[in-house]
């Protein structure tokens, strides 16, 4: 199993990744027959959202079933269902595609999630930071990044910008 960061220290990963191809022609039949009220696979899944969207009434008799954000989704469309989903992960094609903070920020904020929310895809050691202001509390990175990545959750003792995780300075001073 691989290695993730989550709530600041090293973990084993327990889901396994699902893309549409999996579940076979999201118009036609898809592949298995866990949607006619088979089992599901055993530990933990994350699908995309085209397929939780689809096949939402079978996925959710797990309970370790999460769902991936891609960075053109709508977070909105999670909103009825956020109470039910333990994890949420939000993917980052490239380390420069930012749309993936302003989604976990939605989630956190406007929606009121409070199960993990995983950072997955082209992320940087130096960004982990930055994604655990935004709302993040678990991440996926290469194994021989996750050290470094580690070590930039801590860079600062305390930040002036406000973000998910407290208010701006000024708040926080006592007068």
């Amino acid at each position: 199993m691989a290695k993730i960061i989550k709530h600041g220290t090293v973990a084993r990963d327990t889901h396994i990744r699902f893309d549409a191809s999996d579940f076979g022609e999201l118009d036609g039949d898809p592949s298995g027959d866990w949607h006619d009220g088979g089992a599901l696979p055993p530990g933990g899944l994350i699908v995309p959202l085209a397929v939780w969207l689809k096949y939402r009434a079978a996925l959710r008799l797990s309970p370790r079933t999460g769902v991936l954000l891609s960075p053109g989704d709508d977070p909105a469309l999670l909103a009825e269902d956020l109470q039910r989903l333990r994890l949420v992960a939000v993917d980052f094609p490239k380390f420069t595609d930012g749309r993936g903070l302003s989604t976990g920020r939605l989630l956190r904020e406007r929606f009121g999630y409070q199960g993990e929310l995983r950072a997955v895809g082209h992320i940087l050691p130096d960004q982990v930071y930055f994604l655990s202001r935004a709302g993040f509390d678990a991440f996926e990175l290469p194994e021989e990044r996750v050290d470094d990545a580690l070590a930039s959750l801590q860079p600062f003792t305390a930040p002036y910008q406000g973000a998910v995780d407290q208010p701006p300075l000024f708040l926080r001073r006592v007068a």
